[in-house]
């Protein structure tokens, strides 16, 4: 799973109103003069106040705080998921297995076959043979850098600055706070912050589809509390650059289970090839 966000938000509030002090002059020959009334320049100038600006850090710390604060996060060291992917009007079923800071494999039956995706500390394999690749096949390094974040705990965002990650605010407005992400291997990522709620609505990356550079934008709905107050998106919907779209629904999600590290390294092909 992907986590969210970067916003610089900086807030000035105009007061248009001046308040004079009327003092009672004394009375003599030669009348008091009379108060200057300042410009309207001038008194735009005088009557704005900067309000505290809201950065991208104070964004992300709400963030947190909406799926369940530091605290739990910081319980969480595995998370075993059952998903449901809909793709081409076909369901299929699905495992998301994460042991935080270790691993991250997914694992999709497509009509009797597995596609499988896996990233560990040193390196990512996969197994795809709908693309002709029966057998476990190193991943490049560019496929590498853009999932492995999914083995830490919170996504890209949480604890960004420890990960050698930078978050920047793009913008704010009705529709939510974008922040961009940039991991220190210069993978970016675009998060949208829904402003009432602070939980992700959308992520968006770069990609290719069909070998022409998209715009790849996951959409995150039905967040749901975990057994430990951790809240998670139940449903992801994804598009690529409006030439496909697929879904993926959460069926089961467990935390803290014990798993044994060994999945997560590559398995030696079934068959080994001739010397």
């Amino acid at each position: 799973m992907k986590n969210w966000i970067r916003m610089g938000m900086v807030f000035m509030a105009l007061t248009g109103a001046l308040v004079l002090s009327a003092q009672t002059a004394p009375q003599a020959e030669t009348p008091a003069p009379a108060v200057a009334q300042p410009t309207p320049q001038a008194a735009t100038a005088a009557a704005a106040v900067a309000q505290p600006t809201a950065t991208a850090d104070d964004i992300i710390a709400k963030h947190i705080d909406a799926v369940g604060g530091k605290a739990v996060i910081g319980q969480i060291k595995s998370v075993s998921m059952e998903t449901s992917m809909q793709v081409m009007g076909n369901d299929a079923p699905g495992t998301i297995t994460i042991l935080y800071g270790v691993g991250f494999k997914q694992q999709t039956d497509f009509n009797g076959t597995a596609i499988i995706q896996c990233y560990n500390a040193k390196g990512g394999w996969q197994v795809n043979p709908m693309a002709g690749a029966s057998d476990p096949t190193p991943m490049s390094d560019d496929e590498y850098k853009d999932g492995k974040e999914g083995m830490y705990a919170g996504g890209g965002l949480y604890d960004y600055a420890a990960l050698g990650n930078k978050v920047e605010l793009v913008s704010s407005g009705d529709d939510g706070y974008k922040l961009k992400l940039t991991t220190k291997d210069g993978v970016e990522s675009t998060f949208t912050i829904d402003p009432k709620t602070y939980l992700v609505k959308s992520a968006t990356r770069k990609g290719q589809m069909q070998g022409q550079d998209v715009d790849i934008t996951v959409n995150y709905s039905d967040y749901r509390k975990t057994d430990i107050g951790y809240l998670m998106p139940y449903q992801m919907d994804m598009d690529f650059g409006g030439q496909f779209q697929l879904g993926i629904t959460v069926k089961k999600i467990e935390l803290n289970q014990t798993i044994d590290p060994a999945i997560f390294e590559m398995p030696k092909p079934a068959t080994q090839p001739a010397a």
